[in-house]
């Protein structure tokens, strides 16, 4: 914005649907920019409802994806995800949706992989030690108690 400390609405308009365009977007997250860009808070509110309207923004997709990515890529628990889906503002019935497109077999495997990873690089002789350490790891990263729960009773090799 070269020395200007306030851009219009058909600029900020076209910069919002360029980001929208380029990677998927929270309706939160744009808002914030718009705010940043000094937008007039009733004009942000316009750009958010046009660009819903023309499908350049979509809470469900964007949750869907992150979903997705945060738990294939980042190996990710339903927990952490839908946490931080909360501080981006989405809606909890959006997040649940979104949450319930994980395959639960999938889900399973990964927690029991990620167990078993770290249960590999323990030294620690102790089972209750070694149990509590795999349950925080797991947790940490997300996971549900009870399945984590599940996943040791099952006792993995030391």
């Amino acid at each position: 914005m070269q020395g200007s400390d306030h851009m219009d609405y058909n600029e900020a308009l076209r910069r919002a649907a360029a980001l929208c365009s380029r990677q998927e977007q929270s309706s939160n997250h744009i808002l914030e920019k718009l705010n940043h860009w000094n937008i007039p808070e009733e004009e942000a509110h316009r750009i958010i409802s046009l660009l819903k309207k023309e499908k350049y923004l979509d809470d469900q997709r964007y949750a869907t994806f992150y979903t997705r990515d945060k738990f294939r890529l980042n190996g990710w628990g339903k927990v952490k995800i839908s946490v931080m889906l909360r501080r981006e503002g989405i809606p909890e019935s959006v997040i649940q949706q979104a949450l319930n497109e994980i395959d639960e077999k999938s889900y399973f495997n990964a927690c029991a992989r990620l167990i078993s990873q770290k249960s590999a690089t323990l030294t620690d002789k102790n089972h209750f030690t070694r149990k509590g350490k795999l349950f925080r790891h797991a947790a940490q990263r997300g996971f549900e108690s009870e399945l984590i729960h599940r996943i040791l009773n099952r006792d993995l090799p030391e």
